[in-house]
């Protein structure tokens, strides 16, 4: 059951696991690949990031590895709270 608060968000349950640490690991190492994507439950943009380092043969390289890396920075500025209500409760798939 979600506990809601005056505006209507999900509050996160403190008892939830957070994956921030695994997740911004993954983030700035293998951000070009979008395993963090992956490892947060979301395949769309997991393939989306893998897709564009293949399909363009390396060039988008550099695109999504500075995603990857910005997206791992976020991560690992928030708190765990902030990060399970963002992205575990809520699903922000993108910064």
């Amino acid at each position: 059951m979600e506990i809601l608060d005056d505006q209507g968000n999900v509050i996160p349950d403190r008892t939830r696991e957070s994956k921030r640490n695994v997740t911004a690991v993954m983030a700035i190492i293998f951000g070009c690949l979008g395993i963090h994507k992956f490892v947060l439950g979301y395949t769309k943009e997991g393939i989306i990031l893998l897709a564009i380092t293949f399909v363009t043969c390396g060039v988008g390289f550099p695109l999504t590895a500075l995603i990857g890396f910005i997206e791992g920075i976020i991560y690992l500025t928030k708190s765990d709270e902030e990060f399970i209500y963002s992205y575990q409760v809520n699903k922000k798939s993108w910064f």
